[in-house]
C-alpha cells in the first residue's frame, strides 16, 4: 500500500511540473510609491522624499536596479538636447531651446540619499538614468523597500514637463519624479529620455504635494482631503476646513497606474462633469486674459466658450469609448491646461487650451482615448509605440466621427499621411523602437498613422465583426498587463479563427508594400475573365466589385491561402462570390465571371478603400475604356 501511493504521489508531482513547463504564467512586477513634496514655486524646486516597495514577481534574481530621472533631460548637452540638435526634422517645440537653458531654468533631480531596507546602497546618475547596485540581490517572489531623499528642480517648460509654458500655466509637472524602469520578460528598460515614449511599472500612488495655498490643482488619483483644500474639490454645500497656514498639503491616491502627473496655477477655473455609469470628470482651465496670452477680449470670450462647452463632448466621448472598446475602470478623469500640446497620463491629461472649438475638442478626445491604451492596457510605449498612438488614432476618428456626425472614410488622414511618406522613399518600419526612428517624421508616420491603417485594414482582413468583438476581447484580456503585438494578434486570431502572423510580419516589421492591380479583362462569349496582378510585396486577401450596365453588383472574394479561413459577406445585400484561395507566392490570379463583357461596366478592387494600396489607379477598370475581345487563335 505505501509502495502504490508513493507511485501515484510521483506520478501526480511529475505531471504537476509537465503541465507548468507546458504553460508559462504571465508575471509583472508591482510598486508602491509614497511620496512627500514640498514645493518653492517661486523658485520652481521642490524637496522629497519617496518609499518605494518593489514586488519581484519574476522568476529572476534582480541584483540592481534602474530609475528614471527624467528632469536631468533638461541640461545644456543631455542626449535630448543633442538628438534635438543633430536630428534632420527636430522638433519646433524643442530645437535647441535646451542648450540655451541658463541656470535657473534647466530641471534636474539631485539624490541625496538611497537605502535599501534601511541600508545605505551605491548608485550612480548617467544623464536620465539611475544604476542602483543592490547589496541584497530581490530573489524572486520577494519584496524590498527603496527610499530616498532628493531634490529637484522643474524645468522651463520645453517638452511635456516645465514651468510657465507658453500660455502661462504655472507647472505641468510630468514625468517630475525618480520613477522606477520596468524589468519584465525582457528585461531592464532603462532607455535614456530623448523626448519620445515611456514605460511603467503597475502599482499604487500615495503621493502628498505641499504648495502655496493659492495654487489649483488637478493629478492623477483621487483626492484624499478635499474638505482641507476646497478649490472646487469640497462637497457641494460644506465649508472648506483649511489649516492656517499659507501652504496646502495635497494628499492624492491612485491604484492600479504606472505614473503619476499633475498640473497647478493660481488662476485655473475647476469644473466637473459626470460621465452616466463612469467616471467623474474635472476640467482645469485659465479664463485670465493675461495669464492666457490673449490680447483680445472677444477671443478670450470665445475661449472661455470653448472650455464651457468641452464637458458636454468629453461625456459624450466616454460614453462612445466604453460602449465600444471598454469599460473605463477608474472614478475620475482630469482635461488640465498645461504642456506644450496634449499629453496623456493615468487618469489625467495636459493639453494647451488656446484653440479653435473643433481642435479643443479634438486633441481632449485623443488623449481621453489614450486612457483606454496607454493608461490600461499600457503595452511599452518605447518599444511599440503604435500600439498606443496607432491605436488612439484610429479610435478617435471613430469617436470624433460620432460627435460631428457621419464622414465618408474617417480614416483617411491616416491613410493619406502613410501614403506620402511611402511616396517620399522615407517611410521606417513600424517594428522600429520610438527613440531609434531617423527622422520625426518617420516615427509621427509610423507610430500614428500606419498604426491606425494597420488596424483598419485588419478590420478589412477578418470582417468587421471579428475585429469589433477582438478590439473588447483585447481589453478585456490584457488590461493591467502591458500585452505586446503578438499578444493583441493573438486575440484577434482566436476571434476571427484565421492564421494571422503573416499581416504582422509584412506590415509591422517591414516596410513592404500593397499594390494590385487589374492586368487584364477577356471576354469569351457568354464568360468574362479578369487577371489581378500583385504588383508589389506584400499579399493580402482581395475583394473586386463587378457593377453591371442593368445597376446590379456583385462581390468576389479571394482570399489568401496562408490566412487558413475567411471573412463573412460584409454586404449581405449583394451576392458574394467566394473564390478559390490565393498562393501568395503566384504573382497573378484569372477568375471568371459568368456574364459577358457588355453587361459590365465597372471592375473595382477593395472598393471600400480600406487596404492601404499604395497605388489605386491600377485598382478599376472602365469596360467601356478598355475591353477587349478575346480571339481564339
Amino acid at each position: 500500500m505505501h509502495l502504490r501511493y508513493g507511485l501515484i504521489l510521483l506520478l501526480l508531482f511529475c505531471f504537476s511540473l509537465t503541465a507548468h513547463s507546458q504553460t508559462r504564467d504571465y508575471w509583472q512586477q508591482r510598486v508602491e510609491y509614497e511620496m512627500e513634496i514640498e514645493m518653492n514655486a517661486p523658485d520652481n524646486q521642490f524637496t522629497g522624499t519617496q518609499k518605494l516597495t518593489y514586488h519581484n514577481n519574476s522568476p529572476d534574481t534582480l541584483r540592481r536596479v534602474f530609475y528614471h530621472l527624467y528632469f536631468n533631460a533638461f541640461q545644456p548637452g543631455s542626449m535630448m538636447d543633442k538628438r534635438s540638435r543633430t536630428i534632420e526634422d527636430p522638433d519646433s517645440r524643442v530645437r535647441d531651446r535646451i542648450y540655451h537653458l541658463s541656470e535657473d531654468q534647466i530641471g534636474y533631480h539631485r539624490i541625496r540619499s538611497m537605502n535599501q531596507d534601511g541600508e545605505s546602497v551605491d548608485y550612480r546618475v548617467d544623464g536620465t538614468i539611475m544604476e542602483v547596485e543592490l547589496d541584497e540581490p530581490i530573489l524572486p517572489g520577494a519584496s524590498t523597500v527603496f527610499q530616498m531623499e532628493f531634490e529637484s528642480q522643474v524645468p522651463l517648460q520645453i517638452r511635456r514637463s516645465g514651468w510657465k509654458n507658453r500660455e502661462g500655466v504655472e507647472f505641468s509637472m510630468t514625468q517630475w519624479y525618480p520613477k522606477i524602469s520596468e524589468y519584465d520578460h525582457e528585461g531592464w528598460h532603462p532607455n535614456p529620455y530623448v523626448g519620445r515614449e515611456f514605460h511603467g511599472v503597475f502599482g499604487s500612488f500615495d503621493v502628498k504635494i505641499k504648495i502655496d495655498s493659492s495654487y489649483v490643482m488637478g493629478a492623477t488619483g483621487n483626492l484624499q482631503n478635499p474638505q482641507q483644500i476646497g478649490h472646487g474639490y469640497q462637497d457641494p454645500g460644506t465649508a472648506v476646513n483649511r489649516p492656517g497656514s499659507d501652504k496646502l498639503t495635497w494628499h492624492w491616491k491612485a491604484d492600479n497606474v504606472h505614473d503619476f502627473a499633475w498640473g497647478a496655477d493660481p488662476d485655473f477655473t475647476h469644473t466637473t462633469a459626470q460621465v452616466p455609469g463612469g467616471p467623474m470628470l474635472h476640467f482645469f482651465y485659465q479664463t485670465d486674459p493675461v495669464a492666457a496670452n490673449v490680447s483680445s477680449g472677444s477671443r478670450q470670450d470665445s475661449l472661455k466658450a470653448y472650455w464651457e462647452r468641452l464637458p458636454e463632448f468629453t461625456v459624450k466621448s466616454f460614453q462612445f469609448m466604453n460602449k465600444h472598446f471598454g469599460k473605463y475602470p477608474y472614478e475620475k478623469f482630469s482635461v488640465i491646461q498645461g504642456g506644450d500640446g496634449g499629453m496623456e497620463y493615468p487618469m489625467a491629461t495636459l493639453i494647451t487650451g488656446n484653440r479653435s472649438e473643433r481642435s479643443l475638442v479634438g486633441v481632449t478626445v485623443h488623449e481621453l482615448v489614450h486612457m483606454w491604451y496607454h493608461t490600461v492596457l499600457a503595452n511599452n510605449e518605447s518599444r511599440f509605440p503604435w500600439m498606443d498612438e496607432g491605436f488612439t488614432t484610429y479610435a478617435s476618428a471613430l469617436v470624433t466621427e460620432h460627435l460631428y456626425g457621419e464622414r465618408d472614410f474617417p480614416h483617411s488622414g491616416a491613410y493619406g499621411s502613410y501614403y506620402r511618406i511611402v511616396e517620399d522613399g522615407e517611410e521606417e518600419a513600424l517594428d522600429t523602437h520610438a527613440d531609434h526612428f531617423v527622422t520625426n517624421r518617420a516615427y509621427g508616420v509610423a507610430s500614428y498613422s500606419k498604426g491606425a491603417v494597420f488596424l483598419n485594414q485588419l478590420r478589412y482582413v477578418i470582417g468587421p465583426e471579428a475585429f469589433d468583438r477582438g478590439m473588447k476581447r483585447y481589453f478585456e484580456t490584457w488590461k493591467f498587463k502591458h500585452p505586446t503585438g503578438r499578444d493583441f494578434l493573438r486575440v484577434m486570431e482566436k476571434e476571427s479563427g484565421m492564421v494571422l502572423d503573416w499581416y504582422y510580419e509584412y506590415f509591422i516589421e517591414t516596410t513592404k508594400t500593397i499594390d494590385y492591380g487589374i492586368e487584364t479583362v477577356v471576354g469569351k462569349g457568354d464568360s468574362t475573365f479578369v487577371t489581378l496582378k500583385r504588383e508589389d510585396l506584400m499579399p493580402m486577401p482581395i475583394d473586386v466589385l463587378v457593377e453591371y450596365s442593368d445597376g446590379s453588383k456583385q462581390q468576389f472574394y479571394i482570399p489568401l491561402r496562408i490566412m487558413r479561413g475567411e471573412k463573412p459577406n460584409e454586404t449581405p445585400g449583394i451576392e458574394r462570390a467566394v473564390l478559390p484561395d490565393w498562393p501568395w507566392v503566384y504573382p497573378s490570379y484569372t477568375f471568371g465571371i459568368p456574364e459577358a463583357p457588355e453587361s459590365i461596366s465597372r471592375i473595382t478592387i477593395d472598393p471600400t478603400g480600406r487596404m492601404a494600396d499604395v497605388n489605386r489607379e491600377n485598382n478599376v477598370f472602365e469596360m467601356e475604356e478598355a475591353t477587349r475581345v478575346f480571339e481564339t487563335k
